[in-house]
């Protein structure tokens, strides 16, 4: 499918909320399942890589069932059941991670796999931790599909040399089923602890000391969970908003989990307008509406430890830094080459094809601003839903119309992206 985006002519103007947050809704299904009994949740991702979760589950004998577009109702035997077939993860990283560790306790084996993508992804990050606990896992040279025969686990105190919120939660999934103690996960910085605020408002027995999460065995008790707006599809509009002249929206109903707002402080920096409101707290994650109008944008250096607050958003941040005057420089980001493409190099590609003037360096990117985007030739996704809806937004700023191939990637993550653009479009 290829899509294409026309220059807006106009501001970007409106009201809309934004589609449920992905990482919560995949945690969400699979820790109301490991309650083994029935729970409800509330605004759950319609996202390709979330139903992929749904259906890993479904096929270990949940029944996983939507009452209605917005109510998902999760109701999970006593035990799991041993697959009949390769359980597929399709596109999602975090599906196969978390579920790892999941599968490394169960008194069956099973095979777990994804698409053509997630199959160049490395898995070395959770075999390694799941292996010191116990587990037997066969790979294909460390990535999937992953054949994992459910064993008695061990605890561990893992030390972790990369903020990694699926590492770390894959980590504690297993932890939870250890039969001996606590189990323990330190990374250097934190990451996102989606994880962490879910499993204690479900009372698991886990506590947080600094950048370390330590989880003793334990089954979460089902509760009502209500799933906010996703902050990294938020962050396209948000900075759709900043770049194109005369906008002015609100996002409702976003996640602000302060593990996720590294977009909002840069963005910020860079000197965006953005204001919050209705600031609360929901089922243990913070929340409120934003909004953004445009804004005069100056480059900034991102590095250290916001890069883990932010490594989802760092493509949509690229096109941002092509309209901020001065150099935007990204170190500290080399985990980008292993998301669903390298992103450091295809980041760089495909805004080299606006003539956006972007620099490669072995761990982010150097950008010159500000810079009037001129697309040439067909633009690339590589399999990779952000990088695409990257693009879209700067074909807004274009000054002639862009093409992107294999645009329905955007369906893995943000199915709703193109129509919610539509309607601020006016």
């Amino acid at each position: 499918m290829i899509n294409t985006v026309n220059p807006q002519t106009k501001g970007l103007n409106g009201i809309i909320e934004i589609p449920a947050d992905k990482s919560i809704s995949h945690r969400s299904s699979i820790f109301s399942a490991l309650t083994h009994n029935k729970a409800t949740i509330k605004n759950y991702s319609h996202g390709e890589d979330c139903l992929s979760t749904l259906n890993v589950l479904r096929a270990l004998g949940v029944d996983a069932e939507f009452k209605n577009d917005k109510e998902l109702i999760i109701n999970s035997p006593k035990k799991f059941t041993k697959p009949q077939t390769i359980l597929d993860s399709g596109n999602s990283g975090t599906t196969i991670r978390l579920m790892s560790g999941v599968l490394a306790s169960q008194d069956f084996e099973s095979t777990i796999t994804g698409d053509q993508s997630l199959q160049k992804r490395p898995m070395k990050r959770v075999i390694t931790p799941l292996e010191m606990m116990g587990a037997k896992i066969l790979s294909n040279n460390n990535k999937a599909p992953l054949t994992i025969c459910g064993t008695r686990l061990h605890p561990i105190d893992y030390n972790y040399e990369i903020a990694s919120a699926q590492v770390k939660s894959c980590v504690l999934l297993a932890g939870m089923h250890a039969c001996d103690g606590p189990t323990s996960f330190t990374e250097p910085f934190k990451s996102r602890d989606h994880t962490e605020k879910m499993l204690s408002y479900m009372n698991a027995d886990i506590t947080t000391n600094g950048n370390t999460v330590s989880i003793n065995p334990c089954l979460p008790e089902p509760k009502t969970l209500i799933i906010p707006g996703d902050i990294s599809s938020a962050a396209f509009f948000m900075a759709a908003a900043a770049i194109v002249p005369n906008s002015d929206i609100i996002l409702k109903n976003v996640n602000l989990n302060p593990t996720r707002t590294g977009i909002v402080d840069v963005m910020k920096q860079m000197g965006a307008d953005i204001e919050i409101l209705d600031y609360r707290l929901e089922c243990n994650e913070e929340v409120g509406d934003m909004r953004i109008k445009y804004s005069e944008l100056k480059g900034i250096t991102i590095e250290k430890d916001i890069i883990p607050r932010l490594i989802d958003e760092l493509p949509i941040i690229a096109v941002l830094a092509t309209q901020a005057e001065g150099t935007t420089t990204v170190k500290d980001a080399q985990d980008l080459r292993n998301k669903e493409s390298d992103r450091i190099k295809t980041i760089c590609s495909e805004l080299a094809k606006f003539n956006a003037k972007i620099k490669e360096t072995p761990d982010g990117f150097i950008i010159e601003g500000k810079t009037k985007l001129t697309p040439s030739g067909m633009l690339e996704c590589y399999h990779d839903h952000r990088l695409a809806m990257s693009m879209y937004v700067a074909g807004l700023i274009a000054g002639k119309p862009s093409q992107i191939n294999e645009f329905q990637w955007v369906n893995t993550s943000f199915p709703e992206f193109e129509a919610l653009m539509e309607r601020i479009r006016v």
